[in-house]
């Protein structure tokens, strides 16, 4: 018996109207959330435009550039939602675009898995879901694969529509203070690139915040607690959580000396939220779901301001300043906007201080297919401090001033010393990078 997927009502008229359009090929994601028991779908979204080959004839999507996409739409996913899968709307036959989306689906996974630092434990679902559509038809093929078995073959799957599939899932939400260090490479003596340092980094603080004790509405509830006890039918659940790192985690980050051509200071708070279906979920399921975004969104920004500082100086977002031996950074912060034709859950992006929000209002249009106006994002949840220069000496600091919004004209004040600081987000949160 293969896996069974509820699916979102919402979706099913998203596929109508891409099923509609004058188009030989549609090629989109799915995403949703999985469990041992069932799946859950509530989007869909079609790949951006580009000249594809269509499926079938021999000839298959473009695997690299519906890979990128999902690599992007990976990261403006809260807690708890993820692509699962992927679909095509075709008039070939359903058999000969099986081979196609079984390359496709594992192209896209393998991708997304390349950007994670979550270790993946034996509860983890590895199925992932392919869906073919015939445009005219309707006729709806669906059928999984172990994406940790290269040798997998397609098994027969349920796709079943059903209303207000999230509408009582429970939120939870966290604020998560950060304080890390991660030597960066000696370009003399070091091979490993710029992006390795910074995911080995990383790891050792990803380790904190796994093993770290997290406390549900004040309380540690027992893993096999059911999350929902208690609950009224059909009613959300509001949840904030708080993670607790014990002292020997903490030193963990300390007591290692190793060669190294500087260093990464990462210092202030993240807000973190998560999704939880509501088929009886454990709290250990929860507190697996918080932590993974808590991880996910950090290694997000500090991978965005690594792609901001290799960008070809005409392509980059002005995020630095032009001083020898000082520079200025800002890590984006995390904006949230409801998803398409579902109110209860919210998707996000992430916003640099020079960055208008239309461009964010873009980003959700192209990336995920959602019609955002202005008054839909949600800038309060983390907001930019702001950095004062207190001196111009060598010797001077960079004080913080109250949370406030960031003023245009003042994002960047430059710091008399050779460090570049960015700010994280909500209250005082700054990144520094000290040349050794």
């Amino acid at each position: 018996m293969g896996r069974g997927y509820i699916v979102d009502d919402t979706v099913e008229v998203y596929l109508s109207k891409l099923c509609e359009q004058q188009s030989d090929h549609v090629t989109g994601l799915v995403i949703g959330q999985n469990s041992i028991q069932r799946d859950f779908v509530v989007m869909a979204c079609r790949t951006p435009s580009r000249e594809e080959p269509l499926v079938g004839a021999g000839k298959s999507p473009d695997k690299e550039w519906i890979s990128e996409h999902a690599r992007q739409v990976s990261r403006m996913l809260p807690g708890g939602l993820s692509v699962i899968g992927v679909f095509v709307i075709s008039d070939a036959d359903a058999k000969e675009t099986l081979a196609s989306l079984r390359q496709l689906v594992f192209a896209v996974q393998r991708l997304i898995s390349s950007e994670s630092l979550w270790k993946a434990d034996d509860n983890e679902v590895t199925d992932c879901v392919t869906l073919h559509i015939n445009p005219k038809s309707r006729k709806i093929s669906c059928r999984t694969f172990d994406i940790k078995d290269p040798k997998s073959l397609a098994k027969p799957a349920d796709w079943k529509y059903q209303a207000a599939v999230c509408s009582s899932w429970s939120t939870m939400s966290c604020c998560v203070k950060v304080d890390l260090l991660v030597p960066l490479p000696d370009n003399k003596a070091c091979t490993k690139s710029m992006d390795e340092c910074l995911k080995e980094g990383l790891k050792v603080w990803t380790y904190q915040i796994e093993n770290a004790v997290c406390l549900i509405d004040g309380i540690q509830l027992p893993d096999d607690a059911e999350l929902t006890a208690g609950q009224k039918r059909n009613v959300r659940q509001v949840l904030t959580a708080q993670l607790l790192v014990t002292p020997a985690q903490q030193d963990t980050l300390r007591d290692v000396v190793q060669r190294c051509g500087g260093a990464l200071s990462v210092r202030g708070a993240i807000h973190s939220r998560a999704y939880v279906h509501n088929n009886k979920p454990k709290a250990k399921l929860a507190e697996k779901i918080l932590k993974k975004d808590v991880v996910s969104t950090m290694v997000t920004r500090v991978q965005m301001l690594l792609d901001e500082l290799l960008a070809p100086e005409d392509e980059s977002k002005g995020v630095g300043t032009d001083k020898p031996g000082t520079e200025q950074f800002c890590l984006p912060h995390r904006v949230f906007c409801p998803a398409k034709g579902n109110g209860s859950l919210c998707v996000c992006d992430y916003r640099f201080n020079d960055e208008d929000p239309s461009e964010v209002i873009d980003r959700l249009k192209e990336m995920l297919d959602v019609n955002a106006a202005d008054q839909n994002l949600d800038t309060k949840q983390e907001i930019v401090a702001e950095i004062i220069e207190s001196g111009e000496s060598e010797d001077s600091t960079a004080e913080i001033a109250d949370v406030q919004e960031p003023k245009r004209n003042n994002n960047y004040i430059g710091v008399a010393m050779a460090t570049v600081i960015a700010l994280l987000a909500t209250a005082a949160s700054m990144l520094y990078l000290h040349d050794i």
